[in-house]
């Protein structure tokens, strides 16, 4: 019998209500662990009902709106309190600003789980440089108070070691989880099905990214892209699903392309909807141009039987490149995308089938093999 670790989990914010990888990958942990003995008491901020949306595992500490001194003081409260009153193994901590002001509080060794360089994000979006230091203080502090880290890619583990200065030897390497029963029900139904369902065109190529509309995501050099690729296959339809502070911007890219019958800017898509919207596409394409740590949307896509082109930023090229090398393009940009994706429309670039992507993100990318990973580092930070 496996012996239970009792565990305090601090993430950012609750997944059903804000959306993004961290907060899909920590609401999807804590209903997942205990399957491998990871017994979870979670911390968000986010709305009072989060404590019967997760049948008692995670706790809101404070609105997810709060100002940050609220906030701060809130987690602080909040992590000292659950310590007192509950038997902890070990603290993992998802989000360094929530781990922060508690750090004097936690006497249980404390596991990182890197989702990526909060500062560095914060500059690639515009933040100025005042803030984006302080913010590379309180991680830095945050991550030498650790026992070990858990990063989710090798491009991941640089990173920590290179701008952190972490110890290599205390990084641990764990691909993020999915729960590939999600994408079962899609994953062998005929694409025109998924199409009709969705009003989406039966009779067209269809490629699918699946964003946050921000800078470093790329979605610019895509479009651009397929303004290049529409002169040798005008039938092409890229559909680009998010929301974010770019969209104005993309949208005006692409009327001055005039490349309305060609993208469309679908905006958000509800988590229920996601699975149909993967199956629907031919093809997804991830045209990241920095900080990308693992691409989650790429497994997911794959889970549901949809072969993923990502370009070769951070964690991506490791989860495609063992599957379909062809399918990593040459490096980011308008150009590698705009080949990457004429060379499958040609022809020249052999996708794998819809068997083969679901077998691949099921044996590397399933819950049940992210947690026993998961699971080794904590056994590891409690000797």
């Amino acid at each position: 019998m496996t012996t239970p670790l009792r565990t305090l989990q601090i993430g950012l914010e609750w997944f059903p209500e804000h959306g993004g990888g961290l907060d899909r990958y920590f609401h999807d942990l804590m209903r997942h662990a205990d399957s491998v003995g990871i017994k979870v008491q979670g911390l968000v901020a986010g709305r009072a009902s989060v404590e019967d949306e997760s049948s008692g595992l995670v706790t809101s500490f404070t609105d997810r709106t709060a100002a940050l001194p609220r906030r701060l003081a809130a987690a602080r409260r909040a992590v000292r309190h659950a310590l007192r009153e509950r038997h902890t193994d070990l603290v993992a901590s998802h989000f360094a600003l929530h781990a922060f002001p508690a750090l004097d509080q936690i006497n249980v060794p404390l596991v990182i789980h890197f989702h990526g360089p909060w500062a560095v994000e914060s500059m690639a979006q515009g933040q100025g440089s005042a803030a984006t230091m302080v913010k590379q203080l309180i991680e830095r502090s945050v991550y030498r108070h650790s026992t070990r880290c858990i990063v989710l890619s090798n491009a991941f583990k640089r990173l920590l070691v290179e701008q952190y200065g972490i110890d290599p030897d205390r990084i641990d390497i764990s691909p993020g989880g999915i729960d590939t029963d999600r994408f079962a029900a899609v994953a062998t139904m005929p694409r025109s099905q998924a199409r009709e369902a969705l009003g989406w065109p039966v009779d067209r190529p269809i490629v699918l990214a699946v964003r946050r509309l921000v800078r470093r995501m790329g979605l610019d050099h895509l479009i651009a892209a397929v303004a290049h690729v529409v002169a040798r296959h005008p039938d092409l339809l890229l559909v680009v699903a998010g929301r974010g502070p770019e969209q104005a911007a993309l949208q005006a890219q692409v009327d001055a392309l005039e490349l309305n019958d060609n993208v469309r800017l679908i905006g958000f898509v509800p988590d229920d909807d996601l699975p149909l919207a993967y199956r629907a596409a031919d093809l997804t394409v991830t045209p990241t141009v920095a900080l990308e740590g693992f691409g989650l949307i790429t497994v997911e896509a794959m889970a549901a039987g949809t072969p993923a082109m990502v370009t070769p930023v951070g964690g991506l090229p490791e989860i495609v490149q063992p599957l379909a090398p062809d399918l990593v393009v040459s490096g980011p940009g308008t150009g590698p995308l705009a080949e990457g994706l004429t060379g499958w429309l040609d022809g020249r670039i052999i996708v794998p089938d819809e068997v083969a992507c679901r077998r691949h993100a099921e044996t590397h990318f399933s819950w049940p093999v992210s947690l026993q990973r998961i699971r080794t580092t904590y056994e590891r930070a409690t000797r």
